[in-house]
């Protein structure tokens, strides 16, 4: 009796603790989705204010959730319908938490039980800053892109918009023919309000924002300094190809027969990175990319979506192309943003994170969450020098929407071509103040701003960085 009373506590102990996340996730598993409306779910706070709660409601769901400005944190929160069994979003990658159903949970579940009280799911606290977000999804406004801004030390995230967004009221309403009726014309949509600009969605070309991690493959090789000099030519056919390549002014980058790597950068120009590509390669090219997290997700803990850099071997031309973002290279904004953090952060990649701890109901801390290193991408002393191509890039370069008065901004503009005719995808991405890193920051817009094939990511993109930039450094 005793060795069998032993085997059934360790089982269920095995099951309630160790797989209890788990079996909380399992699709499968119905009690999951009952918990999600039995019990009071707990709060999502950014800034120390709810943007997601649960209130009474009058049906057989018990608690209704409730987002505030919905539309603006869309992208974070996502909506969770136990109506219709689904969620998005930090609802679903934090339900354990929020349901009360995870494993640092068992003991203050247990304590309720022998207390009476009603069971309580616990609040999840984001990193993100309420300011920061407005001023990101202000600065937005009715383009379509998305933005994200992380810390470069620490890689919390600050703030993650997307646009054309959603009201996740609608999708977490309780009457299933109405919000079966406002998916359907949210997923019709042809500017795809549900997707995820500024994690996953459908990547574009980084356009000339990668130089920054082929200046960096450049630098790490030990073969090249920002002063290394580069054929100057104001047309280049790429090799082994009847297709030429032209420089955004259709002319040579600067008036010299050859350019620095630095004035390159600084001038964003496309042939001498092309040629700088075919001369570092493309294995090295997409070392340095990886160490920068290209190629690999990430939990925030909601998931992202792979940036590529492609794995297979690629011709001189394919190389060439992507010297300045262009060809088969794609990106997110978090992946862009995490070049510049790791530039500005002494050439330390660090994971980005959404969440910084988790409260229960009594207000007591049940769990934390760390920050953890990624990698590193470039030694110290060369993300030094890097560091002082992006602020020329701002002070007197192709970047100069960015400059913030007083204060020194590392950055880099793209403006990414998507074939004969269609709209540039326009870019930003950079960190400040460039001496001390508080924010690094990337912004995509898409469907050229609206402007085809006639607005730049300096005009365009680069102010938006800026206003989000001048949010974090005001607070």
């Amino acid at each position: 009796m005793l060795i069998m009373f032993l085997a059934l506590f360790g089982s269920t102990s095995w099951i309630q603790v160790i797989q209890t996340d788990e079996l909380a996730a399992n699709p499968a598993n119905r009690r999951a989705l009952y918990d999600s409306y039995e019990v009071q779910r707990g709060s999502i706070i950014a800034s120390g204010a709810a943007i997601a709660s649960s209130v009474p409601s009058n049906d057989l769901y018990s608690w209704q959730r409730v987002y505030t400005d919905a539309d603006m944190w869309a992208p974070v929160t996502g909506y969770i319908n136990p109506a219709l069994g689904s969620s998005t979003g930090i609802e679903q990658a934090m339900n354990g938490a929020l349901s009360g159903t995870s494993g640092s949970q068992f003991l203050s579940r247990i304590e309720r039980i022998f207390t009476g009280q009603p069971p309580r799911g616990s609040n999840v606290v984001l990193s993100l800053d309420a300011e920061v977000q407005r001023a990101a999804y202000e600065a937005l406004g009715g383009l379509q892109g998305g933005i994200i801004a992380i810390e470069p030390a620490t890689g919390r995230v600050l703030a993650m918009v997307t646009s054309p967004s959603y009201d996740t009221n609608v999708l977490a309403a309780h009457n299933t023919n109405e919000v079966n009726a406002a998916y359907d014309q949210l997923v019709a949509d042809p500017s795809k309000p549900l997707s995820n600009r500024a994690i996953a969605g459908d990547l574009n070309p980084p356009g000339s924002t990668f130089k920054l991690v082929v200046a960096s493959a450049a630098l790490a090789s030990g073969d090249f300094t920002p002063d290394s000099q580069l054929p100057n030519p104001a047309v280049y056919q790429l090799p082994q190809s009847s297709s030429v390549v032209y420089n955004a002014n259709g002319g040579t980058c600067g008036g010299g027969e050859t350019v620095s790597i630095a004035d390159a950068l600084r001038l964003s120009c496309n042939i001498p990175f092309a040629e700088l590509a075919v001369q570092l390669g493309d294995t090295a090219i997409r070392e340095e990319a990886e160490k920068y997290g290209f190629n690999s997700q990430f939990e925030l803990p909601l998931v992202s979506t792979a940036s590529g850099y492609p794995r297979t071997i690629m011709d001189d031309a394919q190389t060439a192309l992507s010297g300045f973002g262009q060809g088969q290279v794609t990106a997110t904004p978090l992946q862009m943003a995490m070049v510049s953090a790791g530039i500005a952060n002494e050439g330390i990649v660090m994971n980005p994170r959404m969440v910084d701890r988790v409260i229960g109901p009594d207000l007591s801390v049940q769990e934390t969450f760390a920050d953890t290193e990624y990698g590193r991408a470039l030694d110290a002393d060369l993300a030094e020098q890097l560091v002082s191509m992006m602020v020329a890039n701002v002070r007197d370069g192709a970047a100069s929407g960015a400059r913030i008065d007083g204060v020194d901004v590392a950055g880099k503009t793209g403006t990414a071509e998507n074939g004969t005719g269609r709209p540039y995808t326009l870019w930003f991405t950079g960190f400040a103040p460039a001496d001390s890193p508080q924010v690094a920051v990337a912004v995509v817009v898409e469907d050229g701003g609206g402007q085809g094939q006639s607005g730049s990511g300096n005009t365009i993109a680069a102010p938006i960085a800026k206003k989000v930039m001048e949010a974090v450094l005001s607070r």
